[in-house]
């Protein structure tokens, strides 16, 4: 029963797994951070190379956080788990008596659970209601934004977190078709006003920008930035993968200031990218950035 059990389970490719752990340069008495816990790829090759530490994982999507409970159920006895956003990685430390730590980890992709569910409403290949949510117990949806939001404030938000430039055709498509309450019949209106013109959806970036907006995602990761570093020891490591963009820029920005402040060494001179070999066996790693970076003494 428990293997059937186990089939039914999504299937995980942790980005960048073994890179990641390089650059942590885990301790086997050690503790660290998984801020991204998602389906525990991560938090279980961390945990199994520890003896006497610790891994803490921590997610703001409570289903994600009891899948990554059951995947490591083996390890557990070096796991504790938390459920909240970047912005509470203070409380989840002190909830478990830890000011400073060796390591923390963020990947800062959807999983492929959140984008396999449809009643999640983040996928455009998965009809659901237009949520988007990562904790489904506070919060707006997508669909509060898409149909109180003004047709210009619309436009600037697919513009500003979606790097939409047909932004302002989609947001009067939208602001014509309301009410709109499924994923299905936004991607429907936003591509009968920009239609498909290759492989990728002409919602991809609508759908991207909402879901940042939704969850805030650009302010958490700032917050994690700032409190990061506080919270390492020294000779610590601070590890991101990023998905887009905008988010590798904050990440850059952050380190080089740190860099340029005396308080940490950026141990990686260039982005690290996924191998071919990886790409090919998880396509949705294809557009993985990798840095790093080691607090110094102070």
């Amino acid at each position: 029963m428990q293997q059937a059990a186990n089939d039914r389970e999504p299937r995980h490719y942790p980005v960048l797994l073994k890179e990641s752990l390089e650059y942590l340069a885990i301790q086997p008495a050690g503790i660290y951070v998984d801020v991204t816990a998602g389906l525990a790829g991560h938090t279980r090759a961390i945990a199994e190379r520890l003896e006497s530490g610790l891994v803490i994982a921590c997610d703001r999507d409570a289903e994600s956080l009891e899948l990554a409970r059951r995947a490591t159920a083996a390890q557990g006895e070096r796991i504790r788990y938390f459920h909240g956003a970047f912005s509470q990685l203070p409380q989840a430390l002190e909830s478990f008596g830890v000011s400073k730590v060796d390591g923390v980890l963020a990947d800062l992709g959807v999983s492929r659970y959140q984008l396999s569910e449809g009643e999640r409403g983040f996928s455009l290949m998965e009809d659901g209601p237009l949520d988007m949510r990562f904790d489904r117990s506070q919060g707006v949806s997508a669909a509060d934004f898409v149909n109180e939001l003004p047709e210009k404030a619309l436009a600037d938000l697919i513009y500003e977190f979606g790097e939409e430039r047909r932004s302002r055709r989609i947001s009067r498509a939208i602001v014509r078709a309301r009410p709109i309450f499924t994923t299905s019949r936004l991607a429907e209106v936003v591509e009968e006003a920009v239609p498909r013109t290759g492989r990728i959806h002409p919602a991809t970036q609508t759908f991207m920008a909402l879901r940042l907006k939704v969850n805030e995602e650009f302010e958490e990761l700032e917050a994690l930035l700032r409190s990061v570093p506080e919270r390492l020891k020294a000779g610590g490591r601070f590890v991101v993968l990023t998905f887009m963009s905008t988010e590798d820029r904050k990440v850059k920005r952050a380190f080089q200031a740190l860099a340029a402040a005396g308080r940490a060494k950026i141990l990686t001179k260039h982005v690290v990218r996924p191998s071919q070999e990886e790409v090919f066996e998880n396509a949705a790693s294809r557009s993985a950035k990798l840095r790093a970076l080691e607090l110094v003494l102070e």
